[in-house]
């Protein structure tokens, strides 16, 4: 085995024990280089929260940068110093670990679909989907492979399709990816993405995490929140992964975040358990 292996290989069983350990590493000595953090777009509030907290407890800094994960784990790919992976998925860091030189993903917390409306549409979650399907109402969605919010939009859709044979079809062709891609638009400073996105009337229904659908209700109060029905929902687990070589500052943030001051957090803000 060589030498990179090896280091891999070693990281990865410190990443599972500290997984098992009743409280966060010990950082003996704060690293003077903060901590680089890529994570989801939609942890934004949440990370920043926990990366705050983390900083005045233990002296160490972190450095964070959001995105939609897809085009997060190219960036990485590419080159860019990221130390800890928090994707809103599990399958973009598993293609980090596949690549070698992260660890095996774990899911740190979970997240849900909502549908956020305007004040035109209204829409319970049992009449969702026939909403969904008229004619004149444009469905908003983020980017698929870009963002996974995109790829749970699709995987809806394929839901509905079980409900009411041909609504794939019909919703593959409508939807509008409005957000998460290279090129996509960005919300103005200080704005929210999607309560931007939807006081510009760009879409009467958008599908994105609950979270988001909450944040952009209390930014825009007239929007609306619909909760998906069971048939429809698509659960979102957010994997989470270390760079194997990344210093033990950068494992101690990762370990912390499963920790239950960074999980109250989370669950304060609408994410759930993993």
């Amino acid at each position: 085995m060589d030498r990179r292996s090896l280091v891999a290989v070693a990281a990865a069983a410190a990443w599972a024990l500290a997984g098992c350990s009743a409280g966060p590493a010990k950082v003996s000595v704060v690293d003077a280089a903060p901590v680089q953090v890529h994570a989801a777009g939609s942890l934004r509030e949440a990370f920043t929260e926990i990366a705050r907290d983390h900083e005045a407890r233990t002296g160490q800094k972190v450095a964070l940068t959001f995105g939609a994960s897809g085009l997060l784990r190219e960036r990485i790919e590419k080159g860019e110093p990221a130390q800890v992976f928090a994707s809103a998925d599990t399958e973009h860091p598993q293609r980090l670990a596949a690549r070698g030189g992260w660890s095996t993903p774990r899911v740190f917390t979970r997240n849900a679909l909502c549908a956020l409306t305007s004040d035109q549409i209204s829409a319970t979650p049992d009449t969702l989907l026939a909403t969904l399907l008229r004619s004149g109402v444009r469905v908003g969605t983020s980017t698929p492979k870009a963002d996974p919010s995109g790829d749970y939009a699709w995987a809806l859709f394929r839901r509905a399709d079980q409900l009411q044979p041909g609504a794939y079809a019909l919703l593959d062709a409508k939807a509008l990816k409005l957000t998460g891609g290279a090129d996509s638009p960005q919300p103005p400073a200080g704005r929210g993405t999607y309560a931007w996105v939807m006081e510009q009337r760009q879409a009467d229904v958008f599908l994105t995490y609950c979270t988001n659908a909450v944040a952009a209700q209390a930014e825009v109060p007239r929007l609306r929140v619909v909760q998906l029905p069971p048939a429809l929902q698509v659960g979102a687990a957010y994997g989470l992964t270390v760079r194997a070589d990344a210093p033990a500052a950068a494992q101690a943030f990762a370990q912390a975040l499963q920790q239950p001051s960074a999980q109250a957090v989370l669950r304060r803000l609408g994410f759930a358990a993993p």
